[in-house]
């Protein structure tokens, strides 16, 4: 097993859950939930710093037959702009499947409201994070796969993303 405190994140619409992980590798717990837009990105980079994290995980939705649609597309886009921003810190997309439901079952009859909502997604990037860990002392290889860098010119185009995370 790799040493090195490692984050999670599980990207939604209007929140993203972050988690860490101990040195060894072997718990995660939650973080913090960053609200998205303007300024997202810029705290997930202070966070990787303030952690000194060796590894960014990133869940990736899929549909339970493993198919990607639309929210995977945008948390693909997301990672690479967040893997420019943490370069040379790597990030991994991992399958996030059932990590919100399961977060949600975790926390069943525990919380209400807005502030349920953003504990559920710090658990879920517990939960993420958490199936990462486990995942590599199983095998002994990370999960998932490395997001890469975007070279000049593959950048997205009329597009405010980058606006809107900055």
């Amino acid at each position: 097993m790799r040493r090195g405190v490692r984050l999670g994140v599980d990207p939604g619409d209007a929140r993203i859950g972050v988690a860490r992980s101990d040195p060894s590798g072997i718990l995660a717990t939650p973080v913090e939930t960053v609200r998205r837009g303007k300024g997202d990105l810029r705290r997930l980079k202070q966070l990787v710093v303030a952690e000194e994290a060796v590894e960014v995980v990133v869940g990736l939705p899929r549909s339970m037959s493993g198919t990607e649609g639309p929210a995977a597309v945008k948390t693909r886009l997301f990672a690479r702009l967040l893997a420019e921003r943490v370069a040379p810190v790597p990030v991994r997309l991992v399958d996030e499947r059932l990590t919100t439901v399961t977060a949600e079952a975790m926390l069943r009859d525990q919380r209400k409201g807005q502030h349920r909502r953003a504990v559920v997604d710090q658990v879920a990037a517990v939960v993420i994070l958490q199936h990462a860990l486990d995942t590599e002392r199983g095998t002994g290889t990370p999960p998932g796969e490395v997001v890469a860098l975007v070279e000049t010119g593959d950048a997205p185009q009329g597009n405010d993303v980058e606006e809107t995370h900055e």
